[in-house]
């Protein structure tokens, strides 16, 4: 496989660069169930909902007629899953990220687009120490657009004349389809097929082998 050209490498969060689905179950369950639902939030269960819109999200997930209580809930699984992850101590970034966004970030800036909520990527670089390699970020949550929508407002804002995204699952593929964007498939993470990649990596620290 060829080598990669790229002047911005955008990277999706969950499944990509980290995951948090070992402390989110616990969180999202104690949610739900809070609100007056029985469902178990299982990691297979969180794994086939990530990347997915918020409001996806509580559409799939939660039996309830009214969007309303839907959104309601999946608010305070947000919540919960943010206040768990501040307490925690358990390192959910892939092993390896350090080094290869260190080494990227010395050839090619770097971005984050996302389908989460506010506040949640800046947890992320936080917690991690990893802001400083970073040029740009977005996610739904910040101005409620899909994935597609952010990944061109990025690349437009930043002029980014070769952009590639790195993400896990047919929806952030989709969603290059649709931004006009290359996409690199992280195998690791929680999709477990893609229809079409340009390059894809079983290891994030493959990432530094393919990009010129």
């Amino acid at each position: 496989m060829g080598k990669i050209n790229t002047d911005g490498i955008i990277f999706d969060m969950d499944g990509t660069i980290w995951d948090n689905i070992p402390v989110f179950a616990g969180s999202w369950t104690r949610a739900a169930k809070e609100m007056g639902y029985d469902v178990e939030f299982t990691p297979e269960m969180l794994m086939g909902l990530f990347g997915k819109t918020m409001t996806d999200i509580a559409d799939a997930s939660i039996p309830d007629p009214d969007p309303a209580k839907r959104y309601k809930t999946l608010e305070l699984c947000e919540e919960y899953e943010m206040a768990d992850l501040a307490v925690s101590k358990m390192d959910t970034t892939y092993p390896g990220l350090e080094d290869v966004l260190e080494d990227l970030s010395k050839r090619v800036k770097l971005y984050i687009v996302s389908n989460c909520q506010a506040g949640y990527i800046e947890t992320y670089l936080e917690r991690s120490g990893h802001g400083k390699y970073f040029t740009d970020f977005i996610c739904y949550g910040d101005n409620g657009l899909g994935k597609a929508d952010n990944i061109k407002g990025l690349v437009a804002k930043n002029n980014i004349k070769h952009p590639v995204y790195i993400g896990d699952i047919q929806g952030d593929k989709d969603a290059c389809d649709a931004a006009g964007v290359d996409f690199i498939w992280a195998a690791y993470g929680y999709g477990k097929s893609i229809d079409s990649y340009v390059a894809k990596i079983d290891d994030i620290s493959q990432l530094k082998e393919i990009i010129e």
